[in-house]
């Protein structure tokens, strides 16, 4: 039964290709869509995009035309048909032949230099456009954005200036590319401090680039990584049909619950190497091919946590099948396949920039929670077994299940502490200014999932024996242990059992020869 469960789930990835349209979404590439400006104290904006970017390897000449490509080592934040909109009563509130009618501010800043926009007059509330007092104070200029200039770079932060002239409802900005001299992470804002322009919106894009490509700063080492991971499972793939062609006379259902899992996680590790890939040279991600690879992937976790808890169970070993609790097996698998997409969708899907949304935080929960609930099952599952199988005097099933537990509780243990450890990380790092080691958040899971499959490859692997590892009756059990404890006292094996068999027909023949002989007498 746990088997015909993975083959259903194993339709989910086809029935996502089936049912997904291979239409892009621009992550790398910022669009906005007549974005409206919010008031945010004092002043109206947009943002405009944050990512992780390296520096460039080289700058080209000013005022030289330079086609820039994805691989040509240079980093800029590219702007393309950027044009703000206000309202006809906002223009109309000016006379016609005005030079300056309403400025829109575009403010670059590095994560180390926020406190260098904004300021605050007496030590209270942060502003962060320039007022009567502060102008006073700082010497900033009124009405525009208060701008400290960096120790490191007194051009940074960045700041372009769009003027609306007379009436027009519309301003556009020349396509304009700012060169990224520095490794950091970047914010862009979109900020008016002109309360006539509320409710302006903006519309264009803004293209970020790497030296390496589009992929943000955060997700460039993960291209690497999924290489590396797919070669990992092509090896393990290899291995492990290895053993599987040479006993496939000896296999055991529990072995094709694990090829199954193998075959999905190889699949996992090039379809994502692809998206990222696809993605680096284009600067667009395909939906559907985004949608397909965390498809695979979730199904791959609810394949792998059923299989785990279906081993701890002792499915194939202590019992033949699940029973009365298949049902319930696969109710839990359904609920946290429908939980692990649904993250993954909020997250990969369509994500532009290098900050987490607040909703991952509402959809991480019941994830974490299904987790709990599955590795309290699995223990309480394994606990059982191993009580019935130290009953039944299993020694070399024991033997196996006791280095299965050793390996889960290892690996419970690693996942606690590193759930600790991206909790230390994301709550010491606000701003994200750790981007560049985030990946490995990520990277992890990967390893240690990867890691456990290993060791149940290692336990359960095809060979002449495997059927020694099958499910049988008592009575059968008892019969194989003795057989074992009788081929370990003689070296021999089966000579030693056919001596005492021997033995045992002299001592009968000896019998018989004194019957014979009393009757003589």
């Amino acid at each position: 039964m746990a088997c015909i469960s993975v083959q259903c789930l194993l339709l989910l990835p086809t029935l996502a290709i089936l049912l997904s349209v291979f239409t892009s979404v621009e992550s790398s590439i910022h669009i906005y869509n007549r974005d409206p400006f919010r008031e945010v104290g004092n002043a109206y904006l947009v943002s405009g995009g944050s990512e992780g970017v390296a520096s460039s390897r080289f700058i080209p000449p000013p005022r030289r035309p330079f086609r820039s490509k994805a691989h040509d080592g240079l980093s800029y934040i590219r702007f393309e048909n950027i044009t703000f909109w206000r309202s006809k009563a906002a223009a109309d509130q000016h006379p016609t032949m005005a030079y300056n009618s309403g400025l829109v501010q575009i403010i670059i800043f590095e994560a180390a230099d926020r406190d260098n926009i904004g300021g605050s007059p007496y030590g209270g509330q942060r502003s962060i456009c320039c007022t009567a007092d502060l102008a006073k104070l700082e010497g900033c200029k009124q009405g525009e954005v208060i701008r400290t200039p960096s120790v490191t770079d007194a051009n940074w932060p960045m700041v372009l200036n769009v003027n609306f002239k007379g009436r027009q409802l519309s301003v556009q900005l020349k396509k304009k590319e700012v060169y990224i001299k520095k490794t950091g992470m970047y914010n862009l804002f979109f900020i008016s401090c002109d309360p006539k322009l509320k409710g302006m919106k903006v519309s264009g894009r803004t293209v970020w680039k790497n030296p390496d490509g589009y992929l943000p700063g955060r997700m460039s080492p993960l291209m690497k990584f999924y290489a590396i991971m797919t070669v990992a499972y092509i090896l393990l793939t290899a291995i492990w049909c290895l053993q599987y062609v040479r006993h496939r006379q000896d296999v055991l259902p529990l072995q094709y619950c694990i090829t199954g899992v193998i075959a999905l996680g190889l699949l996992e590790m090039i379809f994502w190497y692809f998206d990222y890939a696809y993605f680096n040279n284009t600067g667009a991600r395909p939906v559907g091919l985004t949608s397909w690879v965390v498809t695979i992937g979730a199904t791959r976790r609810t394949v792998s946590r059923l299989l785990i808890l279906s081993i701890s169970m002792g499915y194939g070993v202590v019992r033949p099948t699940l029973g009365g609790l298949t049902t319930k097996v696969l109710l839990l698998g359904i609920t946290y396949f429908v939980a692990s997409i649904l993250l993954d969708i909020t997250e990969y899907v369509g994500t532009i920039n290098d900050i987490a949304g607040r909703a991952r935080i509402m959809l991480v929960l019941p994830d974490a929670l299904l987790d709990a609930f599955l590795i309290l099952w699995i223990f309480t599952s394994l606990s059982k077994t191993l009580e019935q199988l130290q009953a039944k005097r299993s020694s070399v099933k024991l033997d196996i299940y006791r280095q299965f537990s050793n390996a889960l509780a290892i690996t419970v243990i690693a996942s606690v502490a590193w759930i600790g450890y991206e909790v230390y990380f994301k709550t010491t790092d606000p701003f994200n200014e750790r981007w560049q080691g985030g990946w490995i958040i990520t990277a992890f899971w990967d390893i240690l999932a990867f890691g456990l499959l290993c060791v149940i490859c290692n336990l359960w692997a095809p060979s002449q024996t495997s059927q020694r590892y099958a499910y049988s009756d008592a009575r059968d059990e008892d019969e194989d242990e003795e057989t074992e404890s009788l081929c370990k006292e003689t070296p021999q094996g089966d000579i030693g059992l056919i001596k005492m068999d021997r033995k045992e027909g002299s001592d009968s023949s000896d019998v018989e020869d004194d019957t014979q002989e009393g009757k003589r007498e």
